[in-house]
């Protein structure tokens, strides 16, 4: 990265904007102004001036009326930024007693002030891990990542026996209902049957049938057994 765009001169709005613009931006598609509003709960002005802000650093590039991209850059450091939170949770859950569903906001603080080297150390005290407590895939140390294939439940067609490979959920309510479900990732079950025109669909897990809304079922991603 260029040397003005070492860490330590990334705030931790930035490193949020970056952040968020990545999870907006799958496959290279633009995020809007609005869109990164909404996830960063800001109003869309003081987003415009942001953007403008770290477009002029290096770090974003406007797609004429679509957005805004991450450059290689940004990309970077918006990874660095994505490893630091999810061995973060992984570190919570697997040491310290934490669950799923109260792991987020605490790394949200954390990963702005642990120093790579705690990181690191993390990562290796938990023996490099690929997924965090979610399924969600952590970078490695080189800025790579392998993003995790499935579909999302609400498209799994009935009958099928399918394998949990994330939970793209955050909110604590949520993921606490979704575990009691039974779904986590790794755990397999059926779905049995799903309602037209986005009902609501059954699934079998562990023995035990449950209703999915179809709301929900769009966070559960999940992969067929062949793929497991």
């Amino acid at each position: 990265m260029n040397a003005a765009l070492q860490h330590e001169t990334l705030t931790r709005s930035v490193e949020d904007y970056l952040k968020a613009i990545y999870r907006l931006s799958p496959q290279g598609r633009a995020a809007s102004t609005s869109e990164i509003a909404q996830r960063l709960e800001l109003s869309p002005a003081s987003v415009s001036g942001m953007v403008k802000r770290l477009s002029e650093q290096g770090l974003l590039e406007h797609v004429p009326y679509k957005g805004v991209q991450l450059t290689a850059d940004g990309r970077r450091a918006a990874l660095r930024m994505l490893r630091r939170h999810r061995l973060i949770e992984a570190y919570l859950v697997a040491f310290l007693g934490y669950t799923w569903d109260t792991v987020h906001e605490e790394a949200e603080r954390l990963e702005h002030a642990v120093s790579d080297t705690m990181v690191e150390r993390m990562a290796a005290v938990l023996g490099n891990p690929a997924v965090d407590p979610h399924g969600d895939p952590i970078p490695t140390s080189d800025g790579d990542i392998h993003e995790t294939a499935g579909i999302p439940l609400s498209e799994v067609p009935a009958g099928a026996r399918v394998e949990v490979r994330q939970v793209e959920e955050s909110q604590p309510d949520r993921l606490r209902y979704i575990a009691s479900l039974g779904l986590r990732p790794g755990v397999r079950f059926t779905v049995v049957d799903r309602q037209p025109f986005r009902g609501p669909i059954t699934i079998e897990v562990a023995g035990r049938t449950h209703v999915v809304g179809s709301e929900l079922g769009q966070v559960v991603r999940c992969a067929g057994d062949e793929d497991a």
